[in-house]
């Protein structure tokens, strides 16, 4: 947790930096550049804030090999005291450098140890300034909801659905009054709905208020509050950074008045500022709008905005070309100034002397950075180390990873790797030969259009079906497997009718008699192809060689006509899991148990919703609590006059790996009420 700390502190620093680049920036451009941009910019800080990007050579790495060599003559002087036990120190000047040395190295295990803890710290604090503002949000909505009357007038809510489809908002909101609230406000993350102090305004001022509320809406600017939030009280340390907060919620209404003009027309400007007046002139006793958005914030802000709205123009070809160009240059910046690269460079050994690491012994200590890494699950740091393993360290790895079945590990450290290098071409080998699906296609992520095409070759060579979906899919040849597999089917037709097996649709037919089991297994026992028809009266196996070519046709016994019906029998018995929820909250998830699935499962969807818009099921990993991936996902929006209606018809295959599973329910959109149906599982044999 120490590297994450110094990490996180790399990237407050470097996001400091661009904090003061932007008012310098907003300084001398802030009337030449558009408002909407000056607002949106701060995305790209706030990312440098919470992701630890950066590019391979950066400001942070030099400065990283700076400190470690001025802390590693700092240890150096710090434990240079004499071993030798046989002399005897009996000067007192020698006396004095002993005393002062064993002060130094206590005061210096001391602040080690201080800064071992001092992330908790860090996160405590971060974690009670979050707490305290969802805490004063939750109060806030409270307050609002206690006095909230929706409003019932069908005229007033037939001019809200004209705004709402000028703007382009597709999804209903609400509209409610509550005379307690100091302006009208925008408040709800999936079910949004716009507070009036009063339901008695005019029609103009109706539209501009409700125009302004909507347009937030429209471009999630709740959500980025909230993003903002989040990113100060993790960098509540950072005085930069709570300034960028204050200057985001201030340029969240200058943006939006931007857009408001926008749309409505530059001679409709003034009418618009004279909105903004009256809405602050409104009776209002509770002005807290933690999560919220309002039309208004107070006289100072009030005053900046009516100049800007009436000084509204559109930007020039060389405007937006300076925009343009600007925010590229922050985007470079950001990734140039870079992060903190935590690989220690020290042996990490309390208590005793901490020599810089020499080239010929850096790897070793990259390599117990990764064994640390590794075990502790930390996938980004993991990659972090990863980059700086030479070849042959990072072949060990690899080895080791693909042994030991992680995929998600193989992954990110096959992302370091350079394309059609020689680790990407031996791994690719020896995973087509282990037939593993899985890990060969998260190589092809890093071969040439020219690999993919060879290996391609060798799959139909090969008849290795599953891999050249995999190779098909990723040079975008999609049209060709369709051929070619129905080329494949017509050849096999023939292969078989030569032998005296015809087949007239579904049916088989061996010399002139219907077929009941028809079977078609490789060499090794797995099976190719295998029909049941009830009405057949004859058994029949196909017979290959150790090359799978077909030598013959022979009738089955009866013992393997009986296994074949079992276990058909058995695949015939699925696991139902029948669905019956009564609410369910938009953005709400509700989880249906954990299943081991395994190749050649299958699965069944049929859920359906009375009401409500969105509804998704699938599977996700049992340790991703926030379904950050999802499996299987079948996912539908309800149309015009047309049930919200889940149904799918899935069979567990690569490259998802089997393992445990955990099935859920979610509403996508709103609350979602009586969701019924079932989801059936039919366990392949294996």
């Amino acid at each position: 947790m120490r590297a994450v700390f110094r990490i996180f502190l790399s990237m407050s620093f470097t996001g400091a930096c661009l904090i003061l680049i932007l008012f310098l920036v907003k300084r001398f451009l802030k009337d030449k550049i558009s408002r909407q941009w000056q607002y949106y910019i701060w995305l790209i800080v706030i990312l440098r804030l919470l992701c630890p990007f950066g590019l391979e050579i950066n400001i942070m790495e030099e400065v990283y090999q700076t400190v470690i060599q001025s802390d590693s003559l700092l240890q150096q002087n710090i434990y240079d005291v004499s071993e030798d036990t046989d002399v005897v120190v009996s000067s007192e000047k020698n006396g004095q450098r002993t005393e002062s040395s064993e002060y130094k190295r206590s005061l210096w295990n001391v602040i080690s140890l201080f800064m071992d803890y001092i992330w908790l710290i860090w996160l405590a604090v971060a974690a009670g300034f979050m707490i305290r503002k969802v805490t004063i949000y939750q109060s806030f909505i409270r307050y609002i909801n206690a006095g909230l009357v929706p409003v019932s007038d069908i005229e007033i809510l037939d001019r809200l659905a004209v705004i709402s489809r000028q703007i382009g908002i597709k999804k209903p909101v609400e509209l409610c009054i509550n005379p307690l609230i100091a302006s009208p406000l925008l408040i709800g993350f999936f079910h949004p709905y716009i507070v009036l102090p009063s339901e008695n305004i005019v029609e103009k001022d109706f539209k501009y208020i409700v125009f302004h509320e909507l347009m937030h809406y429209k471009r999630r600017d709740i959500f980025y509050k909230w993003l903002v939030q989040i990113t100060v009280c993790l960098h509540w340390f950072n005085p930069f950074v709570h300034l960028m907060g204050r200057e985001i919620i201030k340029s969240c209404e200058f943006s939006c008045d931007e857009a408001v003009v926008a749309r409505i027309g530059r001679e409709n400007a003034q009418d618009y500022g004279k909105t903004l007046l009256d809405a602050m002139a409104s009776v209002g006793k509770y002005k807290e709008s933690l999560g919220a958005v309002t039309l208004s914030e107070n006289k100072v802000l009030l005053k900046e905005r009516l100049g800007a709205i009436m000084s509204f123009r559109k930007k020039s070809k060389a405007t937006i070309f300076l925009t343009g160009t600007l925010t590229l240059l922050i985007i470079f910046g950001a990734s140039f100034i870079g992060v903190y690269p935590e690989v220690s460079a020290y042996s990490g050994q309390e208590g005793k002397r901490g020599d810089y690491i020499s080239d010929n012994n850096v790897k070793i200590l990259y390599s117990a950075q990764a064994e640390k890494y590794y075990n502790a699950g930390s996938l980004p740091l993991f990659q972090i180390v990863f980059s700086k393993l030479d070849e042959e360290m990072q072949q060990m790895w690899l080895n080791k990873i693909y042994e030991d079945g992680k995929i998600a590990f193989f992954s990110v450290s096959i992302s370091q790797l350079k394309t059609d290098g020689a680790l990407i071409k031996l791994l690719a080998e020896k995973t087509y030969a282990d037939r593993s699906i899985s890990f060969f296609s998260v190589l092809t992520n890093r071969m040439s259009k020219e690999s993919l095409e060879l290996w391609l070759d060798r799959a139909i060579e090969d008849m290795r079906w599953n891999f050249q979906s995999i190779l098909f899919e990723k040079l975008d040849k999609d049209d060709e497997l369709d051929t070619l597999e129905e080329q494949l089917e017509m050849q096999q037709m023939e292969e078989y009718k030569s032998h005296g097996v015809v087949f007239n649709g579904k049916e088989c037919y061996y010399k002139n008699q219907l077929v009941n089991i028809f079977m078609d297994a490789r060499s090794n026992g797995s099976f190719y192809t295998l029909n049941i028809n009830p009405k057949g009266a004859v058994n029949i196996k196909i017979i290959r060689n150790g090359a799978n070519e077909i030598t013959g046709v022979d009738y089955m016994t009866e013992t393997e006509a009986k296994e074949i019906l079992e276990d058909m029998d058995a695949d015939d018995e699925p696991e139902i899991i029948p669905v019956n929820i009564k609410t369910l909250d938009g953005g709400d998830v509700v989880y249906l148990g954990e299943y081991m699935l395994s190749y050649g499962d299958r699965i069944w969807y049929d859920v359906l919703a009375e009401t409500g818009n969105g509804l998704q099921v699938g599977f996700a990993k049992v340790e991703d609590k926030f379904l950050n991936t999802v499996y299987y996902s079948t996912q539908n929006l309800r149309q015009n006059g047309n049930a919200l209606k889940c149904t799918a018809d899935i069979t567990f295959s690569s490259p998802v790996k089997p393992g445990k599973y955990k099935l859920f329910i979610r509403a996508t959109e709103d609350t979602l009420k009586n969701v019924k149906g079932s989801i059936s599982i039919s366990y392949a044999n294996v």
